[in-house]
């Protein structure tokens, strides 16, 4: 169904910025739909890349431009390590060549082919696995990787060294990489020397330099969770396509500022009562009772209905003689 909408600013705006203001497409392939024709503006086509849309003009998507946009594809891989996200060096194997019918799990409308496009929207290093979206789509791009987003990624880390709650600090909201100062990140443990990481950004290589900075060595990163999309049960070296229902949803969040990070845990200590004036707590001036020394009893004296002890006198022992 072609999408079409009728503009209402105050100020002219360029038409590839107001359809990606509007989550329609990015700029980029808004000026490549303009290219081809399949942009009009009341009911002609629009042929000028840099035009400004003004009040009250209504602007339409044809319906070739957007079954194009619908058909973008999107996924979520579990990149094992040992694969590199993006451009890769002589000798190194891409996420992106991975992405194939066999490794597939679950179904998917279309299977990626030579023509499509596919993006990594976040990295993930060399030495790390996890969760990896790759990407045709523009304004989902923009939202994950975009310099204004602020979409938290979550991490299980685990690390060698002493984890110490002045390490904890540090990490969480005392650092800075390359001059600048790094957002604040909920860091906690989930036991020993695992730690969960949820960034709001995402420098190159920013936890296993975070660890190095507090003398932490990481020997084991995996993501887990992008905004509310999560690694959940997709083995390893395996994809499924992001659904439209899950695309709205990731830039929902971002568009919102959603978090599920969790406050870091306060321990309470239940406070004792006092004693009221003039009383002692083991009882109104009574000195509390002490354990018995050695096997005595505790006390002498027999409880209620409890039966004396008799002593019996034994018969003389009768004696064998020598022989």
């Amino acid at each position: 169904m072609a999408w079409t909408k009728t503009y209402s600013g105050a100020e002219p705006m360029r038409v590839n910025k107001w359809l990606a203001t509007e989550g329609v497409c990015s700029r980029r392939e808004a000026d490549a739909l303009i290219e081809k024709g399949l942009v009009k503006i009341n009911g002609e086509v629009l042929t000028e890349a840099g035009y400004r849309i003004e009040d009250g003009q209504t602007l339409t998507l044809t319906e070739k431009a957007a079954r194009r946009l619908d058909n973008q594809l999107s996924l979520m891989f579990h990149k094992p390590v040992g694969i590199v996200s993006g451009t890769p060096e002589p000798g190194e194997i891409p996420a992106v060549r991975l992405i194939t019918e066999d490794t597939l799990s679950g179904r998917a409308h279309a299977i990626p082919g030579r023509n499509n496009r596919l993006a990594p929207l976040g990295r993930l290093d060399k030495d790390s696995h996890g969760l990896l979206i790759l990407s045709e789509d523009g304004v989902l791009a923009k939202a994950l990787i975009g310099p204004e987003s602020k979409l938290e990624k979550e991490y299980h880390v685990k690390v060698r060294g002493d984890v110490t709650e002045d390490k904890l600090v540090k990490l969480r909201h005392g650092l800075e990489l390359d001059g600048r100062q790094l957002r604040p990140a909920a860091v906690t443990v989930i036991k020993g020397n695992e730690l969960k990481f949820i960034l709001r950004e995402g420098r190159n290589r920013q936890i296993r330099r975070m660890c190095d900075l507090v003398d932490l060595r990481v020997i084991d990163l995996i993501r887990v969770r992008i905004g509310p999309l999560e690694l959940a049960g997709l083995p390893e070296g395996k994809w499924r396509p992001i659904s439209g229902r899950e695309r709205d949803e990731l830039l929902r969040w971002e568009a919102q500022g959603f978090s599920a990070a969790p406050a870091v845990p306060v321990e309470v200590v239940p406070q004792r009562r006092p004693p009221p004036p003039g009383k002692r707590p083991g009882g109104a001036g009574k000195k509390p009772a002490g354990k018995p020394r050695g096997d005595a009893p505790a006390s002498s004296k027999p409880k209620p209905n409890e039966p004396k002890f008799k002593r019996t006198k034994l018969a003389p022992r009768k004696r064998t003689p020598l022989k």
